[in-house]
């Protein structure tokens, strides 16, 4: 194995035997998207209880499969001198409190500016390989107008441990959502599969169990506001915009999202004095445990100010 190599053990339980050998693989290995995984696949780059593999269609082997990554190469990511909020760093991991606005990783129509292109300065390079090319040391992600606690992996042990945690969906994550109207009841839970709607790639939504990724919020009201309400949002499983879906589904869009928020005239006329124009959501809590130290870490970060002014301009 060439220096920055890594080895992934990955076992396929005897429920995906079966399946597509990316697909099951992409469940066993949630550090590994399953493009990434498929093009893996394709190089030559796994191993399974009978040999080597190519095809990423070939149905699955319950056993284990060896997966070598190779190390990241160049790419058109560069370092950018971009101030960071870091609540927590070590030599294996840190945490970024990642303001509104800040896309996390490169992608089309965003190849700079991101938190990556920063954490490439901050870290001088020394990120995690195991995300591939365009996401070193990203474990998991929050949407762009979406501010908050991100945890970074700076090595792979690091994030093979803390992907192993979201998988278990051990990670503690709490948000703070200003939502249109009241929640009756004032708390409960949203279990409801998510998958890429058919009429827009762009968008989420509720699909049946079969069909999509299953999707758990806990959400308690904390505060009540004029025509809205200040929920925490406890996140089970961490789906894309699962918290903005899942609320929109019991009538309580977030205030100011521009994919999902319907909301009255009322509130829209607030959020345009403000020139609020993002989603109401901030991840507000993060807890997990340290993947190399094994100590329990737990982070908070208080609501940041532009929803603050909002809290003020809805206060009853």
């Amino acid at each position: 194995m060439t220096r920055g190599e890594s080895h992934i053990t990955a076992t396929i339980a005897d429920d995906a035997a079966g399946w597509r050998l990316d697909r099951a693989l992409a469940a066993a290995v949630p550090t590994l998207s399953r493009e990434r995984l498929k093009a893996l696949i394709s190089s030559g780059r796994v191993t399974g209880p009978r040999g080597l593999v190519r095809d990423p269609a070939a149905k699955a082997l319950a056993g284990p499969y060896e997966v070598d990554v190779p190390a990241p190469v160049a790419a058109h990511n560069e370092a950018q001198d971009i101030a960071l909020e870091i609540v927590f760093e070590d030599e294996h991991l840190l945490i970024v409190d990642k303001p509104a606005g800040m896309v996390v990783h490169p992608a089309a129509g965003n190849f700079d500016g991101t938190l990556v292109n920063a954490l490439l300065h901050h870290c001088a390079g020394r990120l995690s390989g195991i995300g591939g090319v365009a996401r070193p040391g990203i474990v998991h992600r929050i949407d762009k107008d979406t501010s908050g606690l991100l945890v970074v992996a700076k090595t792979d042990v690091a994030h093979e441990g803390l992907a192993a945690q979201f998988a278990k969906h051990s990670i503690e994550r709490r948000y703070r959502a200003i939502v249109a109207g009241r929640p009756n009841p004032a708390e409960g839970k949203v279990d409801a599969a998510l998958a890429r709607s058919s009429a827009n790639r762009q968008k989420m939504a509720i699909v049946e169990a079969d069909r999509g990724k299953r999707a758990v919020t806990h959400y308690k009201m904390i505060r009540p506001l004029k025509d809205a309400t200040l929920v925490e949002c406890r996140l089970e499983t961490g789906r894309t915009h699962q918290v903005r879906v899942h609320m929109t589904s019991l009538g309580h869009p977030l205030l100011g999202d521009p994919v999902y928020g319907r909301i009255r005239q009322g509130l829209r006329d607030v959020l345009k004095e403000l020139g609020f124009e993002r989603q109401a959501l901030h991840a507000a809590e993060l807890g997990f445990i340290h993947p190399v130290t094994r100590a329990a870490l737990s982070f908070k970060s208080d609501i940041p100010s532009d929803m603050q002014e909002l809290l003020s301009a809805l206060a009853l």
